[in-house]
């Protein structure tokens, strides 16, 4: 793998200024800091600008903030553009909710592996512990035995056993754009997400499923990389149906390269 990968984490963003914070923050504790931090925004107002502008006075780390106008869910249309803004080797992408374990970084470069992308799991925090960190402005650890998570299993880290938990597969529909990894190489030769996916729902897979298309495998991993996501309502889905058929449309006619993505 080599010690001069270069890392670029991504964070996804839309007017949740408060939990972006939470998440920056965790960033800065990064026993492995990213290269660069990539901020995706699919058009957020002035208090996410202020809070990304705190943010840059904190940190030597390189920080971009890449914005469109609020037109709608188009998040995939700002991910490939905040792509372009990175020339790391290697792109970790998370939610703007995901607050991050302070070795989630380190653990992820080494699960890095040419041939495969990686799925990684999240801990689901309940409302009120959620509702707690917001208030208070900062992030206490979170202990596999706190109340009221879900996904608790995935709170465990134990890198001695995660090489016995890794599965190696061709499957693309499990997995989460909140926590996962790939070169950015392969992300280009897949021309990055497709913009025809308007609205929530399935922009990942999908573009996982160009990933298995093209010749690569999924690595899934369990107790490392490990986050928690900010409990929240959920988005609207009036576009999931669409979206889903897209999706099973380019695995079943084994599409690798959308015509719309990075490059159109």
């Amino acid at each position: 793998m080599g010690d001069r990968m270069s890392v670029a984490l991504l964070v996804t963003t839309y007017n949740w200024p408060e939990a972006l914070k939470l998440v920056l923050e965790s960033v800065l504790v990064q026993n492995v800091l990213p290269d660069e931090i990539i901020i995706a925004d699919d058009g957020s107002g002035e208090a996410t600008r202020a809070v990304v502008n705190a943010f840059i006075k904190k940190t030597t780390i390189p920080v971009k903030h890449f914005w469109h106008p609020d037109e709608g869910f188009r998040k995939t249309i700002i991910i490939n553009q905040a792509i372009t803004g990175t020339a790391s080797d290697y792109i970790i992408q998370i939610d703007g909710d995901i607050v991050l374990h302070e070795l989630f970084i380190k653990d992820h470069i080494s699960e890095a592996e040419k041939g495969y992308y990686i799925r990684g799991s999240r801990v689901l925090l309940p409302e009120g512990k959620t509702r707690h960190f917001l208030r208070s402005g900062t992030f206490e650890a979170v202990s596999t035995f706190t109340r009221g998570l879900k996904n608790r299993f995935n709170s465990l880290r134990i890198p001695l056993l995660a090489p016995l938990l890794i599965k190696k597969s061709k499957r693309s529909r499990n997995l989460i754009g909140c926590n996962c990894a790939f070169w950015k190489a392969d992300f280009l030769n897949v021309n990055g997400y497709n913009n025809e996916l308007k609205g929530w729902g399935h922009e990942d897979i999908e573009l996982a499923a160009r990933f298995i298309n093209s010749g690569l495998s999924q690595k899934k991993i369990k107790l490392k990389a490990v986050c928690y996501h900010l409990h929240h309502p959920f988005n609207d889905r009036v576009h999931e149906n669409i979206n889903y058929t897209v999706y099973l449309n380019t695995l079943k006619q084994g599409i690798a390269y959308c015509t719309n993505g990075y490059h159109h």
